[in-house]
């Protein structure tokens, strides 16, 4: 298995997150997320449904991002936003829309379901960990 787009997704997240004002430590550990989402997504690859992969990479990645936000007392949304950025279904937006422009139709219902699914995974997987993290802390909190 090629594991080289996991170091192309770290390298493109270390420009996203200094923009958002990400420094040192933080900077790489939020990177380093992105990696890892990439290594979840390609090891997941025998489910054969990208859909999947994306939902797993993406419980993944939200796993790391709240274990890190504890770590280094940040807040998660750093994290999660910086490591997701490989994730994003840009492409799929962009084919999408050049399918309605172009007229298209079937192929811009297909793609843009697709694109719409993938989205749909990315938002469920972190649904998903910061409930379970939110209902955790509820639960320890109490006793």
């Amino acid at each position: 298995m090629n594991f080289l787009p996991c170091l192309w997704a770290f390298c493109a997240c270390v420009p996203f997150g200094a923009v958002m004002n990400l420094r040192g430590k933080t900077l790489i550990f939020a990177s380093v997320g992105g990696g890892i989402g990439w290594v979840f997504y390609l090891l997941s690859s025998p489910v054969q449904n990208d859909i999947m992969q994306y939902f797993i990479a993406t419980i993944a990645i939200s796993v790391y991002a709240e274990m890190m936000a504890r770590i280094l007392k940040m807040p998660v949304t750093g994290f999660l936003l910086v490591a997701l950025l490989p994730m994003v279904p840009g492409g799929g937006i962009y084919y999408t829309m050049e399918y309605c422009v172009i007229g298209n139709n079937s192929m811009f219902i297909e793609t843009g379901l697709h694109t719409l699914g993938i989205a749909g995974a990315l938002a469920m997987g972190i649904l998903l960990v910061s409930s379970i993290v939110r209902l955790w802390t509820t639960v320890v909190t109490q006793k």
